[in-house]
């Protein structure tokens, strides 16, 4: 079964990647897990997500002591390092949806994947107009936040009880082991490009 993620409903001012922040308390903690084992991860990550009148917010928060990052192009390669992903598919057919990953040095890759004959390609052509972000290293890894316009990414405005097909992960390369995949909704395999395996959000009040 599908996770569903209740996104509240909060007011936000700045992006400072804090975790501290008023506005992030009292908000349920989502942890991303192994995305093939559905085990925990060697090092968590907790996420928060809510939404206001124009964006939706997401926190990662994560555990790391050995945090690569030297990325600093706009829609570089980030993947080959260790980032905070999120996909979303709002209109939830499951034939395209948008990526954004962020590393701790605040670059963005964001894109668009679309399914076609032979598998699916990417258009980082496309950038998320008005998108913000922040990274900041923490006492026992790095926070990142993001926050999405929702006319970017969306037709129309979600309003309480809008779903979306939704992920959240992270890539993570600690030392001496493999790398590690995690993910809020596990895919069953290395692999975070599985729509089918998309959780839902739901836009609450």
């Amino acid at each position: 079964m599908l996770p569903t993620l209740r996104c509240a409903r909060r007011t936000f001012s700045t992006v400072a990647g804090d975790p501290r922040a008023e506005c992030w308390a009292g908000l349920h903690v989502y942890v991303l897990r192994d995305t093939v084992k559905d085990s925990p991860a060697l090092q968590p990550t907790a996420v928060k997500v809510a939404w206001d009148s124009t964006d939706l917010r997401v926190l990662f928060e994560m555990t790391d002591s050995h945090i690569q990052a030297t990325q600093t192009k706009r829609d570089g390669p980030l993947w080959e390092e260790e980032v905070a992903e999120v996909f979303l598919d709002p209109v939830g057919d499951l034939e395209s949806y948008f990526e954004i990953e962020v590393n701790l040095l605040n670059t963005v890759v964001d894109l668009v994947i679309r399914k076609n004959r032979s598998g699916m390609t990417k258009d980082l052509a496309w950038d998320c107009d008005g998108l913000r972000t922040a990274a900041t290293r923490q006492p026992k890894g790095w926070c990142a936040e993001l926050s999405l316009p929702l006319r970017s990414i969306a037709a129309e405005l979600p309003r309480v009880g809008t779903r979306w097909r939704v992920n959240f992960c992270r890539i993570d390369r600690p030392p001496v082991v493999e790398r590690e995949l995690t993910a809020w909704s596990p895919t069953g395999r290395p692999n975070f490009h599985t729509p089918e395996r998309f959780g839902w959000l739901e836009f609450a009040g």
